[in-house]
């Protein structure tokens, strides 16, 4: 008992010399506020390129479920889709044509829809290819043809 009373008297002693030590000073928030922007730079210095490039490679895992699908269309259907046709015939059945009858029951992707890339932009198909047999791609970052870096066409001719 004799122990508690000591701290109530220190505490009291402490309170009553005059002093308001209650709440942080100014220089005490400044350093913290410094330290969470060098954290959130620090953050956003190693997060970001980080998902530049998961989109990228997002985009050429897209384009090559594409491919190997457009390959078993072809396996099937004797020839790739048309550029009418585009990549819509991965999961819908075409209507006209005499190999009608040979399209894979369920379509040749387990998604219902053809996903857009990972910038929100329709993938693109092209057949003949100027690139190969056929042309699978995106345009990047900036949705146009052409560009560098993140705004650089990602295509199945791309190793």
């Amino acid at each position: 008992m004799k122990p508690l009373k000591a701290m109530l008297a220190a505490l009291t002693a402490r309170q009553s010399d005059g002093k308001n030590d209650d709440g942080f000073s100014l220089t005490e928030i400044m350093v913290a506020v410094f330290i969470m922007g060098l954290l959130a730079t620090v953050v956003l210095i190693n997060v970001l390129p980080a998902r530049d490039s998961a989109m990228v490679q997002k985009a050429q895992t897209d384009i090559r479920t594409f491919e190997s699908a457009l390959e078993q269309y072809r396996l099937d259907m004797l020839d790739y889709p048309s550029n009418e046709q585009g990549l819509e015939a991965l999961i819908r059945e075409p209507t006209s044509g005499n190999q009608t009858s040979r399209y894979r029951t369920g379509g040749y992707l387990t998604r219902g829809s053809i996903p857009n890339d990972p910038w929100g932009n329709p993938y693109q198909y092209r057949f003949p290819g100027e690139n190969g047999r056929v042309d699978i791609f995106s345009f990047g970052a900036d949705g146009r043809p052409g560009g560098e870096d993140l705004d650089a066409d990602i295509g199945n001719w791309e190793e």
